[in-house]
């Protein structure tokens, strides 16, 4: 892939978003919310290919997949109102009809047009398939990681806004803010169980759910990043001050640092140089 071909995605991009733009302010609002996610989701896979010491070329491929893994959110959010896939529709296979259709892929070689395909295909997938392997492997997991970074980045800021500027936030609120926890949701984040999200009831579930996606981050260095930018210490701060909430707090530290610090070991070992950063 040429970097020209990665400019011409770009202005191709926002050229299609902004025709989902109207006069309706509460959906200018949601659809502003993914167009900055895709944004800063580009940069936080553009670290990670950086961090991971990926070519030139693997660069392009690994932005390009970010640039579109949400590219089937606007319409999703036009036609149905809502980001939940379960009340309307898979968004990333709309995303793929997307992409099809418009034939703006079309472009590139057809190894690296099934290979973005494919990262968008499952980035938002419970887990991934378990006959994936290499390239599709790798980007797979890259985009899902650096999805989780830029929506903990966005959940947090929203539920700061909720709390301190309750009249700017005209967002999407999908669950009940009710005071309270399922035990089913707190049960399967002690036991480091990924949470379904059919089984989520209020707004602290789905902040629970948010915390449990440590269990799923592919590469110690989006655990560095999402530790040193304390999103789990902002979730948190959202939650009631229980003791089952404390025992979920120790659980998802002490997992998290001992990640870190495993790999951390791994470095000196290797006279700084990581063999592996999964």
């Amino acid at each position: 892939m040429e970097q020209e071909q990665l400019e011409k995605f770009k202005i191709w991009f926002y050229d299609y978003v902004a025709g989902f733009y109207g006069d309706d302010e509460y959906a200018n609002a949601n659809l502003k919310l993914k167009e900055e996610h895709t944004r800063r989701t580009c940069g936080e896979m553009l670290y990670l290919a950086e961090e991971l010491g990926l070519d030139a070329n693997q660069k392009r491929i690994a932005e390009v997949i970010a640039l579109f893994h949400d590219i089937g959110r606007f319409e999703q959010f036009v036609r149905y109102r809502t980001y939940n896939d379960v009340k309307s529709l898979n968004h990333c296979l709309l995303g793929l009809e997307v992409l099809q259709k418009t034939k703006v892929l079309e472009v590139i070689e057809r190894k690296e047009r099934e290979l973005v395909e494919k990262a968008i295909e499952y980035h938002g997938r419970k887990e991934l398939p378990g006959n994936l392997d290499g390239r599709y492997l790798l980007f797979s997991k890259m985009i899902r990681d650096a999805d989780k970074v830029d929506v903990l980045y966005v959940v947090t800021e929203f539920y700061r806004k909720r709390r301190d500027e309750p009249e700017s936030v005209i967002l999407e609120l999908e669950f009940s803010d009710e005071p309270r926890c399922s035990p089913e949701v707190v049960e399967d984040i002690l036991q480091a169980r990924r949470i379904d999200y059919s089984s989520l009831r209020t707004l602290n579930d789905m902040r629970l759910l948010q915390l449990g996606w440590v269990y799923d981050v592919n590469f110690v260095v989006t655990l560095k990043r999402i530790r040193e930018r304390r999103f789990l210490e902002l979730l948190f701060d959202f939650l009631p001050k229980t003791g089952d909430i404390e025992k979920v707090k120790e659980k998802i530290f002490r997992f998290v640092d001992s990640r870190i610090e495993s790999a951390n070991k791994q470095q000196v070992k290797t006279n700084g140089f990581p063999l592996s950063q999964e």
